[in-house]
């Protein structure tokens, strides 16, 4: 089940790729991701990396993970993402995401507000679930 997991994350990161030509990936923490050098942040640890992609990257996505340089400000760094670490695959331009839980329990909706007074943020707001490995995006446009 695991397998065909991680190649349903693959398809839906190179579909979002295709459409949108940048797709957005949430890594968690694990000893078998290779962030170079950097290494995760004490906030990555819990609540994990997002790391963007775009069709003029250069990277490879086999059967072992995602290889890649990726840049972190000025500095480039080597990078090894093995698929079962993948929690979320989203795309802001295409208001899509697609989010997996490690733990195989359902993930609890975040409540939202219908108040047409309501203002909403206007770029993606990346939430952390407390207690969980997961994080929540919303996607909501501001009106």
């Amino acid at each position: 089940m695991a397998r065909d997991l991680n190649d349903l994350k693959k398809q839906i990161f190179f579909e979002m790729l295709d459409l949108a030509g940048r797709v957005f990936i949430v890594v968690r923490y694990a000893d078998t991701v290779i962030i170079g050098n950097r290494g995760f942040l004490p906030e990555e640890k819990e609540k994990g990396l997002v790391l963007v992609f775009n069709r003029m990257m250069q990277f490879d996505w086999n059967e072992s993970g995602i290889h890649a340089t990726l840049g972190f400000g000025p500095k480039n760094e080597k990078c090894y993402v093995p698929p079962d670490e993948i929690i979320a695959v989203f795309s802001p331009e295409l208001a899509a995401q697609f989010v997996t839980s490690s733990e195989h329990k359902e993930i609890p909706e975040m409540p939202h507000k219908t108040a047409p007074e309501e203002k909403k943020p206007s770029r993606p707001v990346l939430k952390a679930v407390p207690g969980k490995k997961v994080v929540k995006v919303d996607f909501s446009k501001k009106k």
